[in-house]
C-alpha cells in the first residue's frame, strides 16, 4: 500500500483517544483517508470519518472495513485507574471483545483489509527490576502480563488466515495534547510544574517510552511494509530509570525543583489524589525493540531529553 496514491481508508478502531487522534492526524497529513471507529464521536474535528460501534459485537459498522487498506486496533479501557475487580474485568473484556468483534466482522466481508495492526503492551514482560527485555524474553506474571497474553492470543484467533498481522507491544507513548488529552505525560508534566517531579520510590524502576512521532511512523511501517509480521516491541531503544526520566522532564518544563515521593506516599496519594494505581509509578520495565533495530528502523527521537524537549519546551 502506497499511502500517497492509495485512496482506500485506514480504519482505526478505538481511535478517539490520544493515540488514535495522533495517528489519524499523521495519516491525514499524508493524504490517507481515515475512518475512526469508536463508541463516541471524537471531541475534536479532523480530516476523518467517524463510525460508531459498541466494541463488543459485529454490527452495521462492519461495512467500514469492506475494501479498507488496513485496520489498526487500539481499543481497550485505559489502565490509568484504580484496579478494582470491576476495572480489571473491563480492562480485559474491552481488549478481548473488541478484537474478537473485528475478527468476526471481517469474516463477513468479501474484501477484508489485507493487514491488521494490533496494539499490544510491553507490560507483557512484567516488571523486572534490572533485566532488559526484547521479543525473545520470557513473559512476566501478574494481572498486566496476563492481559497482554490473552490479548495477543485473541488476536491470533481473530485474524484471518491470509491476513498479515502485526502486534506492537507498546511502551509509554509520550505526545502532545491535541484536544483529547495528552496521555500520562500530561499528568506528569503538570506534577512537575508543581515541583513534584522528583524521584518516586527507589527511582531505579525502568521507564520504556516512545515519542508519538516514532509511534506513528511505526504504525505506518506496519501497515505498508509487507515484511513486517508477528510481534514487535514498540519503544525507544534507550529506556531510562525513572529518576533520569524525571530529570529530563524538569529540564523540559524549566522547573529546577523536584521533590521526591517515598513509596508509602505514592501508595496513599495515587489512589486518593490522582485516582490511579500506585504501581504505575512504583514499578517499571526496560524493553529494547530488538526486531526493529535488526530491521534498520531509524528512530527520530531515540534519546529521552530531546524527545521531552520537543514536546514540552
Amino acid at each position: 500500500m502506497d499511502t500517497s496514491t492509495d485512496l482506500r481508508p485506514i480504519v482505526i478502531a478505538g481511535g478517539s483517544g490520544f493515540l488514535g487522534i495522533s495517528l489519524a492526524n499523521h495519516l491525514a497529513r499524508l493524504g490517507q483517508p481515515v475512518v475512526i471507529l469508536s463508541r463516541n464521536v471524537p471531541r475534536i474535528d479532523g480530516n476523518w470519518t467517524h463510525v460508531a460501534w459498541d466494541g463488543r459485537r459485529p454490527g452495521p459498522w462492519s461495512n467500514c472495513l469492506e475494501g479498507a487498506a488496513g485496520v489498526v486496533n487500539l481499543a481497550g479501557r485505559t489502565v490509568d485507574c484504580i484496579k478494582t475487580p470491576a476495572h480489571r474485568d473491563e480492562i480485559l473484556r474491552s481488549r478481548i471483545e473488541s478484537t474478537r468483534a473485528l475478527g468476526q466482522a471481517m469474516r463477513t466481508l468479501s474484501d477484508p483489509p489485507p493487514v491488521w495492526v494490533q496494539m499490544g503492551t510491553a507490560h507483557i514482560y512484567g516488571d523486572p527490576a534490572v533485566s532488559r527485555c526484547d521479543e525473545s524474553s520470557a513473559f512476566g506474571t501478574g494481572f498486566a502480563p496476563m492481559v497482554g497474553q490473552a490479548w495477543e492470543e485473541e488476536f491470533a484467533s481473530a485474524k484471518l488466515a491470509d491476513q498479515r498481522g502485526v502486534v506492537l507491544r507498546t511502551s509509554f507513548v509520550i505526545g502532545k495534547d491535541r484536544g483529547v488529552g495528552g496521555g500520562a505525560l500530561a499528568r506528569l508534566a503538570m506534577l512537575t510544574r508543581w515541583g513534584l517531579g522528583g524521584k518516586i520510590g527507589s527511582g531505579h524502576q525502568g521507564i520504556s517510552w516512545i515519542h508519538e512521532a516514532d509511534m506513528n511512523r511505526l504504525f505506518l511501517k506496519a501497515l505498508t511494509d509487507s515484511s513486517m509480521s508477528g510481534a514487535y516491541i514498540a519503544s525507544s531503544p534507550n529506556p531510562v530509570p525513572q529518576v533520569e526520566f524525571m530529570r529530563g522532564l524538569r529540564e523540559a518544563v524549566r522547573m529546577p525543583i523536584g521533590l521526591p515521593a517515598f513509596r508509602w506516599m505514592v501508595q496513599i496519594g495515587a489512589p486518593w489524589l490522582l485516582n490511579t494505581d500506585p504501581e504505575l509509578a512504583l514499578l517499571g520495565r526496560y524493553v529494547i525493540p530488538r526486531r526493529l533495530l535488526n530491521d534498520g528502523f531509524s528512530f527520530q527521537f531515540p534519546e529521552v531529553n530531546p524527545a521531552l524537549a520537543d514536546l514540552l519546551a
